[in-house]
């Protein structure tokens, strides 16, 4: 087993906890609303959403994908952090074993947040990732962050 390891930045122009609870902890009645044509819905299969949670996401009809499932391995609303295990789903393809996210926001002087993102790909046998394979993934994630600016921009009492 190979593991290889990428890491992103995102900036946003607003405050980390603002950011981070509209993105991740309400993601489930949100994100479906803001993107109705790639994400069908979102529902906890196991727990309330809180680290030990498994969570479902269901694609809209022209994906890729139909779901794929995620363990919440940290949730920590303190230190904004976020790691969770992508379990299952056609986005594992038989050469990767599991894919692990380490999602950390922060304040910049400016007021506003930097999203790091540390993803890690286990893969199986002698199978070596690059970082194209996984390019359509970085820019549906960095789609569903500005349709959530643009909502939070819109709604300036949403998740104060």
């Amino acid at each position: 087993m190979g593991i290889n390891t990428f890491s992103d930045e995102y900036t946003s122009p607003f405050p980390p906890a603002r950011i981070f609870k509209a993105s991740i902890i309400d993601s489930h009645n949100l994100i479906p609303k803001l993107m109705p044509q790639a994400i069908k819905s979102i529902e906890f299969i196991q727990g309330n959403g809180g680290t030990g949670s498994i969570k479902q996401i269901n694609f809209a009809g022209d994906s890729n994908f139909n779901s794929v499932k995620y363990h919440i391995d940290e949730l920590d609303e303190g230190t904004l952090t976020y790691k969770y295990t992508l379990i299952e789903g056609e986005a594992l393809i038989d050469k990767l074993e599991k894919i692990t996210y380490d999602v950390k926001f922060e304040p910049t002087p400016e007021g506003g947040s930097i999203s790091k993102v540390t993803s890690k790909y286990y893969t199986k046998g002698g199978f070596e990732l690059k970082e194209d394979d996984i390019k359509a993934g970085k820019t549906k994630v960095l789609a569903m962050y500005k349709a959530v600016e643009a909502y939070l921009l819109k709604n300036p009492d949403a998740y104060v």
